[in-house]
């Protein structure tokens, strides 16, 4: 099966890279779980441009895109939300996951992620 491309801005690449250089340490503690296709064998990649925006992790074949919220997201949900609805409109899911979250349940969390690639 070929996967549809998604546009996203060039410009972004050098950040991208930037940014996957400097995760925070919940984008690493979940990095870890997820690299080298340990879900269900599935890819996924960090900071990943779509359209003008970059997500913290995207997986191509699910179309999935999860994101950490931290302190950075405080007082920026509805930016948040509509960097969202754009980036659905590519047909992208969302997950959502706080710091306290992957810190605190990764069990949870990765049950969550796995459940989602279950079923779809």
């Amino acid at each position: 099966m070929r996967r549809e491309i998604i546009p996203y801005n060039r410009n972004l690449r050098e950040l991208a890279k930037k940014l996957r250089k400097e995760m925070t340490f919940t984008e690493k503690i979940l990095w870890e779980e997820i690299k080298g296709k340990k879900l269900k064998g599935y890819d996924f990649d960090r900071q990943r441009p779509i359209n003008n925006f970059i997500v913290d992790f995207y997986c191509k074949d699910l179309k999935l895109a999860i994101e950490i919220d931290g302190s950075s997201h405080i007082g920026k949900e509805e930016a948040d939300l509509e960097r969202q609805r754009i980036i659905e409109s590519f047909g992208v899911t969302f997950l959502r996951f706080t710091t306290n979250e992957i810190e605190n349940n990764m069990e949870n969390v990765l049950r969550k992620i796995e459940n989602f690639i279950t079923h779809h």
